[in-house]
């Protein structure tokens, strides 16, 4: 089947490569949640031998959209009037809704269109004098549009209880939702696919951002993931670089494997996961801190207090970093970044610092557990090693993401005159380990495990 790109890899993805050819498709969803940017992207995606036409109805002025589109950077304004074609119908459908059907074919036969997109759709409906002589309208136009050969998209401020209401949906091929949703002092927008003739596609609802670029989208993880390569078994060891930790497991930590470093707030788990990531840059392996606390100032602060090299701290040579303030957290927009730069730079090592902030942004507890642990299988898939970090806010040392996490560091802080750390193996899949409380120590030059408690 031929397919029409969105513009969007990730979008496509989810359609199973894109719209079908030659279809009737809609795109719906409340004022607001991105339509209009997401046909428009769309439409400057496919310029070709065959012009695009897009066509404004009763609910914007012509001009007002060619105002705003040239915020975008998909907009190539020397491509309008040639490749891609505004037109107006509105004073068709003023004068008699019913006459929209002559006027889309007289269009139809002017400029051959390889795409055609009305905006808004519903528009026109809301203008028909009953429902019998909107079903005529409609009944006549789809014949008409798949005659001509051309990809149509019908965009609309529907919301999901029309759906099964109102005739246009089914004529339609595909029917998109965008959707937007307060949480909080911020908007998540989402991306749904209800309908898609004749293919296969990810279903649920898909995260996405509008930005200068138009729509960013990230593919919900699905579990088992369906991305990366086949599971296979990585039997290689791997180093902490924290002092005393390594002899406490067999020859090593195995690669691919994801760690939880679970502890009260003080207890040393930004530090613990820093050195881990400093030992991968030290033998050639590229890490990725992912941060919602301490910002790119404060970890270079830290790193430069302990005497670290320029090349060893975070956003200097091999070792990025990946921060977003707790606030503006969204969980599926920084799981899909966490993925996209282990597949741009080859990254090998990963540190989460903390899932408690993830679990924040998520909109229930299903939901994150499901991200958590398609998060460890992708770690496992991609043979990335990874450590994640949890606070112990319950202080029993129990988190609801231990069954899916291979290896497991408690944490602990003794409060008396001084305060002890410590640390313990609580969990390793594959692999001895002596499981006795430890002293854990900071100092000036890093972290180390010491005596035994």
């Amino acid at each position: 089947m031929d397919r029409v790109s969105t513009g969007n890899p990730q979008a496509d993805l989810i359609l199973g490569g894109g719209f079908p050819a030659n279809s009737i498709n809609i795109i719906m969803g409340q004022p607001g949640s991105g339509k209009t940017v997401f046909s428009e992207q769309l439409a400057f995606a496919n310029l070709a031998a065959r012009p695009v036409l897009y066509l404004t109805t009763v609910s914007e002025p012509l001009p007002k959209v060619l105002t705003y589109l040239q915020e975008f950077t998909f907009a190539q304004m020397d491509a309008i009037g040639t490749r891609i074609l505004y037109e107006s119908v509105a004073d068709a459908v003023t004068k008699g809704p019913e006459n929209l059907p002559d006027r889309v074919i007289e269009l139809l036969q002017q400029y051959r269109p390889a795409i055609i997109v009305f905006d808004s759709f519903k528009a026109i409906g809301d203008l028909m004098p009953d429902a019998a002589t909107w079903r005529k309208v409609l009944y006549e136009l789809a014949g008409m549009l798949s005659a001509y050969d051309t990809t149509t998209f019908w965009i609309g401020e529907y919301i999901a209880d029309m759906v099964p209401r109102l005739p246009e949906f089914a004529i339609a091929d595909t029917i998109c939702e965008l959707t937007r949703e307060q949480h909080g002092t911020r908007d998540d927008r989402y991306l749904h696919v209800i309908k898609l003739r004749g293919s296969a596609f990810l279903d649920g609802f898909h995260a996405f951002r509008i930005g200068h670029g138009g729509l960013e989208v990230y593919p919900r993880l699905s579990s088992p993931p369906a991305f990366g390569p086949n599971y296979g078994t990585h039997e290689s060891r791997l180093t902490t670089g924290i002092e005393g930790l390594d002899d406490l497991i067999e020859t090593g930590w195995l690669r691919g494997t994801t760690t939880l470093v679970n502890g009260p707030s003080g207890a040393g788990k930004t530090l613990l996961g820093l050195h881990f990531l400093r030992e991968g840059v030290r033998h050639g392996e590229r890490g990725l801190l992912v941060t919602f606390q301490e910002n790119p100032t404060q970890l270079a602060r830290i790193c430069r207090n302990l005497g670290w090299r320029p090349d060893e701290t975070p956003n200097c040579g091999a070792l990025e970093v990946l921060y977003t303030s707790p606030v503006e957290l969204q969980i599926d927009s920084i799981v899909g970044e966490i993925f996209r730069r282990i597949d741009k730079s080859n990254v090998r090592r990963v540190v989460v610092d903390a899932l408690g902030d993830l679990a924040g942004a998520s909109r229930d507890v299903l939901r994150f557990r499901d991200h958590a642990y398609a998060l460890t299988q992708r770690f496992a898939r991609q043979n990335v090693t990874a450590m994640l970090t949890m606070e112990d806010v319950r202080g029993n040392g129990r988190s609801e993401v231990e069954p899916m996490i291979d290896n497991i560091l408690l944490l602990g802080m003794l409060l008396g005159d001084t305060v002890e750390r410590t640390i313990r193996i609580t969990k390793t899949r594959g692999s001895g380990h002596d499981g006795r409380r430890f002293v854990l120590r900071i100092t000036s030059d890093g972290i180390a495990v010491d005596k035994r408690v």
